[in-house]
């Protein structure tokens, strides 16, 4: 384990103002976001739009790292560089998605086990070798009044802590994400709770496998009230629900937070990363990993045309920008009315 590699990775991951693409979407996932649009799900069409976002100009000045599929680590530019390549010329650090997929928990009704651990070892050299120098895992968890179950839980954990004992063990910085969902009716106290034990459940779990905290970044939903309450909890209340469980339970040793979005809209996940932001004197960056709600903008105004590229890199760019804004607390909402 090289510790000072991964620790300058880390921190990197997490510069000021800095956050992370997820555009790691697996081929059934980005053809839904392909079906939106009316573009057809095929190889060529998905290498065309990730070179789109790869090669916008400037991006490296809100980004700084890009999580791939693995088809995308394997693929190539329309010029025949190397997606990892394109990504280090531009300035940020390529990673990859390592993990199977949630799967139905046996035994266990409505909750899943995250599956993908046999023979990583051997993947991860293989994407350290093709340019890869982060990795991500994700645990799913539902919520009601009696999810998740300790079983879930506890099982999950267990494997985000063994993956990432297998991460460094092979130069990669693991991105270690437990998310809770916000689906359903849930209050925000009962998001709390649910994301406070996972928390510190998984940090169990990462001391018990010897997992080197200043090597990792941790991926965690905001704490939200469920997506059918109403009326939604506000973004101050976000804010210090989500604050709370993250000084009660995240060791000040992690240097980066980088939320993931989890289904929110473009406005709500960076207005919600801004308010926390507000707040002086954390321990730890926090920044964002976001998906849809960095590229949900840029897909609609690309739709397949080579014409809309400059269009929808323009789009690409302002949302990124004014999450790197709320990562300093510096976003305010009448900047979604200005020019990309």
């Amino acid at each position: 384990m090289n510790v000072q590699e991964l620790q300058s990775t880390a921190r990197s991951l997490v510069a000021d103002g800095r956050g992370i693409l997820a555009a790691d979407e697996s081929t059934g996932t980005i053809k839904r976001r392909f079906d939106d649009i009316g573009v057809e799900n095929s190889l060529e069409n998905r290498r065309r739009y990730r070179e789109l976002l790869f090669r916008t100009p400037d991006i490296n000045r809100y980004v700084s790292g890009v999580i791939l599929f693995d088809e995308t680590l394997r693929q190539a530019a329309a010029n025949g560089d190397l997606f990892t390549a394109v990504l280090n010329h531009q300035g940020m650090i390529p990673g990859i998605k390592v993990d199977a997929g949630a799967h139905p928990l046996p035994n266990f009704p409505d909750e899943t086990i995250t599956e993908g651990l046999d023979r990583l070892s051997g993947r991860l050299q293989e994407y350290r070798a093709l340019g890869a120098r982060f990795a991500k895992w994700r645990a799913v968890l539902s919520v009601s009044d009696t999810l998740p179950s300790r079983t879930a839980m506890e099982s999950n954990a267990e494997l985000l802590g063994r993956y990432a004992a297998l991460c460094q063990a092979n130069d990669l910085v693991p991105i270690v994400e437990p998310e809770v969902l916000m689906d359903g009716t849930h209050t925000l106290e009962r998001a709390q709770e649910v994301t406070g034990v996972t928390l510190a459940t998984v940090f169990e779990r990462l001391d018990a496998h010897h997992v080197h905290l200043e090597g990792i970044i941790l991926k965690p939903n905001m704490v939200l009230s469920g997506y059918e309450r109403r009326p939604a909890a506000s973004a101050a209340a976000v804010a210090t629900a989500t604050l709370q469980c993250l000084r009660r339970h995240v060791p000040c040793a992690v240097p980066g937070i980088a939320f993931l979005s989890g289904g929110q809209s473009e406005l709500a996940s960076t207005l919600h990363l801004n308010e926390m932001n507000l707040q002086q004197a954390l321990p730890w960056k926090l920044s964002f990993s976001f998906g849809r709600a960095l590229q949900q903008s840029a897909l609609a105004a690309w739709r397949g045309h080579e014409a809309n590229v400059p269009a929808a890199q323009a789009a690409f760019a302002k949302r990124a920008r004014l999450n790197s804004l709320a990562c300093n607390g510096r976003y305010v909402p009448s900047l979604e009315h200005a020019a990309p």
